[in-house]
Order: C-alpha cells, then sequence, then structure tokens
C-alpha cells in the first residue's frame, strides 16, 4: 500500500461573529441617559420597535438559526476529525497487514524456488534412473541373446578414440548423456526447430546417413518430408530412444559403419555436434570415408559449436566433457575443401539473442543516458568474463 498524504483536516466552524449577533439582534435596549433626552430616546426606540416588529422577529429567526447550525457544526466538526482518527488507524493497520502479506510473499517465493529446483533435481535424478533401466535392460537381453553367462558389467568401449560422445562413456553409463542432452543442449522440440534449417540441402534426397544421431530429431524431420535415412550413433541408449520412435537407427562406430558401405552409396550425410568429439586423425578419415561413400552432387553438413564465439566457447563447449577439441569454421572449411568437396561455405546459426548484446549509446544522448548505457554494457561484460572463480557443488543424499 502506498504512503498518500492524509487530507488537509476540516477547519472548525467560523464562530467569532456568533456572540456579537446575539447581543445586537435587538431594535431596543436600555436608555444610557438616565435624564429626560435618555428616556425620550428610549420611547423612541420602544416605538420604532413596535413598528419593526416583523424586523425584530426576522433578526431573533436569523440569530436562533444561526446558533443552532453552530451547534450542528460543531458536532459534525468534532465527528469528523473522530471518523479522520478512525481512518487513520483502519490505514496503519491495512499498511501493517500489507507489509506482513509482502513478506510472506517473500518467503514464499523462495520456498518454491528452493521447490522447483528440488523438482528439477528430482526430474534429472528419475529421468537418469529411467534411462539406466532401459540400459540395463538392453544389456541384459542382448548378453542372454548372446549366450553370455549374466554379469556384473563393467565394461569399457575400446577401440577407436572417437566417433561420438557414447564411446568416452562406460555402455553402462550411456544413459546419462541423454539426460545431459535433455538437461543442456535443449528438448527435442527445440532441437528439431533449430535443425530444421536443413532440411532444404537435402530436398529430393534419398538414402541420407546421420551421424551421431542422438535423440533422432532430424531423422524425425527428414521421415515426415519423405525423404528416406538412417541414423548411427554410439550411444545405447540414444538409439533405443530413436527405435521407440520408429526411426533406422543403430548402434555403430561412425568410420567403421561408412568403411562397410559400398563407395556412392549415400545420397547425404549429416552430423550434428559431433565433430567436436573427434580426434584429429579420426576427424580426417571420417571425412575420406565420406567422400567416398557420397554419391556425386550430395551433400554434407557438419554442424558443431563456433569456438569463434566465445560465449559459445564458455557456456557449450567446455560444459561437455565428451569433447575432445573445439573447431574453428575456417578449419573445418578447409579439411572438406581438402578432402575433394567442392563448394563448401559455412552457414551461422543460433544467433545471439539480441537483447544481450552491448548497446549502442543513441544518437545525442544525455551524459545520464550514455552513463546508464555504457553501466548496462558492464554488467553483461562483468556477467559473461568476471564471475565467481570458485564453485561447490552440493548435494544430499536422500
Amino acid at each position: 500500500m502506498t504512503d498518500t498524504p492524509r487530507p488537509a483536516p476540516i477547519p472548525p466552524p467560523d464562530r467569532h461573529q456568533i456572540e456579537h449577533l446575539n447581543a445586537i439582534h435587538g431594535l431596543e435596549g436600555e436608555p444610557r441617559d438616565p435624564g429626560f433626552g435618555g428616556r425620550l430616546f428610549h420611547r423612541l426606540q420602544i416605538l420604532i420597535a413596535k413598528v419593526l416588529s416583523r424586523q425584530r422577529e426576522f433578526n431573533a429567526a436569523v440569530v436562533d438559526h444561526i446558533n443552532r447550525n453552530d451547534r450542528v457544526a460543531s458536532e459534525a466538526h468534532e465527528a469528523s476529525a473522530r471518523a479522520l482518527d478512525w481512518i487513520d488507524g483502519v490505514v496503519d493497520e491495512l499498511r501493517r497487514y500489507q507489509e506482513a502479506l509482502a513478506a510472506r510473499d517473500r518467503r514464499n517465493q523462495i520456498a518454491v524456488a528452493g521447490v522447483m529446483t528440488s523438482h528439477e533435481e528430482l526430474r534429472a535424478s528419475i529421468g537418469s534412473l529411467q534411462q539406466a533401466t532401459q540400459n540395463l535392460k538392453r544389456e541384459v537381453v542382448r548378453l542372454v541373446e548372446s549366450g553370455v553367462a549374466v554379469q556384473p558389467v563393467a565394461a569399457t568401449v575400446t577401440g577407436s578414440a572417437a566417433a561420438g560422445a557414447g564411446s568416452q562413456l562406460d555402455a553402462i553409463d550411456s544413459h546419462k548423456y541423454v539426460g545431459f542432452e535433455d538437461k543442456f543442449r535443449g528438448s527435442s522440440e527445440d532441437i528439431r526447430e533449430r535443425v530444421a534449417e536443413y532440411l532444404p540441402f537435402f530436398t529430393g534426397a534419398r538414402d541420407v546417413l546421420d551421424v551421431g544421431c542422438g535423440r533422432g530429431e532430424f531423422l524425425g524431420l527428414l521421415r515426415d518430408h519423405g525423404i528416406t535415412a538412417r541414423g548411427i550413433d554410439l550411444n545405447g541408449a540414444m538409439v533405443d530412444v530413436c527405435r521407440q520412435q520408429g526411426l533406422d537407427v543403430i548402434e555403430a562406430d561412425a568410420l567403421t559403419y561408412l568403411r562397410t558401405q559400398p563407395d556412392g552409396s549415400l545420397g547425404g550425410l549429416f552430423a550434428a555436434q559431433v565433430v567436436e568429439h573427434l580426434e584429429p586423425r579420426y576427424l580426417t578419415s571420417l571425412l575420406d570415408a565420406a567422400f567416398d561413400k557420397l554419391r556425386p552432387g550430395s551433400t554434407i553438413i557438419l554442424e558443431t559449436i563456433n569456438p569463434a564465439c566465445w560465449f559459445a566457447f564458455f557456456e557449450s563447449y567446455i560444459r561437455d566433457i565428451t569433447h575432445v577439441r573445439p573447431i574453428h569454421p575456417d578449419t573445418l572449411t578447409y579439411l572438406l575443401i581438402a578432402t575433394g568437396f567442392q563448394q563448401v561455405n559455412v552457414k551461422f546459426s543460433a544467433p545471439y539473442p539480441e537483447h544481450d548484446k552491448l548497446q549502442r549509446l543513441a544518437p545525442h544522448a544525455s551524459l545520464g543516458d550514455a552513463v546508464n548505457t555504457l553501466n548496462a554494457n558492464v554488467e553483461r561484460i562483468n556477467r559473461l568474463l568476471f564471475t565467481w572463480l570458485d564453485y561447490a557443488a552440493v548435494g544430499r543424499r536422500p
């Protein structure tokens, strides 16, 4: 409740003429001179009063009316003063009540924020547990079908050091990367919206290969647009997610898979957020194999994080522990050209939000506006460059 000023008090009735009116409203008075002249003048007053009796009655009525209204006005003034005092008390009580509600609201907001944080942590834990359960089930079924005795699994993926995030995680822990994707890369709907811009490059194509297909967002888009495609991923949990959507996906190493395909058998190759997971020797071998397996005129698209954008590097690249090294746009362009691909160009996507960029000074801005804009820009830089140097992850075991 805002503090509104109390209205000025009602002034009391003006009574300074009341007594004077009561004294002079009559037309006759006592003789001031006891002599003959005084008595004569008094007689004349009485005579005039009789002649002007109506005037005397009028004067008396007016004075009486004024006296009675004076009493009413005085009582009304006292009542209004008491009412204002009562209203002041009510306003004070309402203000205290509002302050109590505001304090309670702040406590509730803090409590809700805590509940939301706990909810997100619980949801992430449950999602990871569900993926772990599916992964264990898949591994058990595979072992049973292969005739291997079921025993505690502690297998580590060996062989190639690249081909995707799954190669850097134990098979039994591959579900954790699914949860990581859900939490940090974005929902499937968000990713579908982002990669939809690549669809026109594959119009009329067939037999497109999605390397490191993840949760299958781009494969689903290709299927929806009548483009035949299949995907490969080293992460078994990701493969399960794709197969649940009816997508053609197998668990395989990218380079090994490509080398087993006939030359010219692919009508396109797409790999989003994959090359940053690869060692340089593996990447160059993968490009060589892709060149051999793609049909002439086919398109290859390799999407990756742009390390030339320091925000993308610090906020996205280093967050993922499975990333091997960032690849500059000029470097990837050169590698494609050196492998033999032509008409290579760079298509940037996911622009940084305009409202978070440094703001320009308005023309003819006042000194105050210029200082405010400069301070806002300093705050943006501080948030991105000069934040906490150390941190501690604090958890609780239920």
